[in-house]
């Protein structure tokens, strides 16, 4: 059994991959927070994997009639594969070791996200892979490894065409004036929260990142208005300007993109991309679908 794991700013997809023969697999998929080395400690993520991920495979294999060769999930896995924000080569250390605890028999690979997209994405071919969610980067890759990145530097920094950062946006519209008084109203009412609630969970409370990228959800609900639209697209041009561009030593001029905001706002992504001489060949909500044909 192989498991493959693709895990963001806010969450983990897992995918479970039993293989009886070359055209024959069963998939079971789960989900839990994300893992990101540089926001979390050992003994937290050793927490996730048995208070979440084990007891969601096992539920899972028991609803889908699994047959395991061993007693435990944790026993038939020979493989991992674990791609992950922050997976640095200093701190995938650390998510290699808690996730040996937990599978004592698997053979442990993890592995940047970013190299996670372009395996989803591109497979073995050569192109710019993007991820568009929770946060924002990109790659130049040869269709083995990622030969050149442009460091997208977090969401205070950088993360153009991220979620945090369109949700940033559309805070800064609201209490700067730029965006009318019926969306500000409208997403007063949305999101139950005042001014001085806003600005404690985005400079006081943990996880600002997330809570900035789900106010993107807002913007989709109500695309109807140009002005919010607009705010999609120039996310998205400084995403190109400021990252894809850069990439001057490839005649590539298109870009496949993974995650949430990508798939969302695709038809946004597209606009921005042709005004700009660019064209969007694949997007995927899920690295884990890629994955999984990958794998396999």
């Amino acid at each position: 059994m192989i498991l493959i794991a693709d895990s963001g700013g806010s969450k983990t997809d897992w995918a479970l991959v039993s293989l009886s023969t070359e055209t024959s697999k069963s998939v079971l998929k789960v989900r839990t927070q994300g893992i990101n080395p540089f926001h979390q400690s050992m003994d937290f993520i050793l927490q996730v994997l048995n208070q979440e991920l084990l007891p969601a495979l096992n539920k899972t294999a028991k609803e889908n009639n699994l047959i395991l060769e061993r007693k435990s999930i944790s026993e038939c896995v020979s493989r991992i594969a674990f791609y992950g924000a922050g997976c640095t080569k200093s701190l995938s250390l650390i998510v290699s070791e808690a996730l040996s605890h937990i599978f004592p028999h698997a053979l442990i690979n993890v592995e940047g996200d970013l190299l996670g997209a372009a395996h989803a994405v591109c497979g073995n071919e050569a192109g710019i892979a993007c991820i568009l969610g929770t946060g924002a980067n990109s790659c130049l890759y040869d269709g083995k490894q990622i030969v050149s990145n442009i460091p997208p530097l977090g969401y205070i920094l950088g993360d153009e065409g991220s979620g945090a950062v369109l949700g940033k946006h559309l805070l800064n519209g609201i209490f700067k004036g730029d965006l009318s008084t019926e969306i500000r109203d409208l997403f007063l009412d949305w999101c139950g929260l005042c001014y001085s609630e806003i600005i404690d969970k985005v400079y006081r409370q943990p996880l600002a990142n997330r809570f900035l990228a789900n106010n993107a959800r807002f913007i989709k609900e109500n695309l109807q208005y140009a002005e919010l639209e607009e705010l999609v697209v120039n996310n998205f041009d400084d995403f190109f300007n400021k990252n894809v561009m850069k990439y001057t030593n490839s005649s590539i001029r298109s870009i496949s993109a993974v995650g949430g905001v990508a798939a969302a706002f695709e038809e946004q992504l597209r606009t921005s991309a042709m005004r700009l001489g660019y064209q969007v060949d694949k997007v995927i909500a899920f690295p884990i679908d890629g994955l999984i044909e990958y794998y396999s």
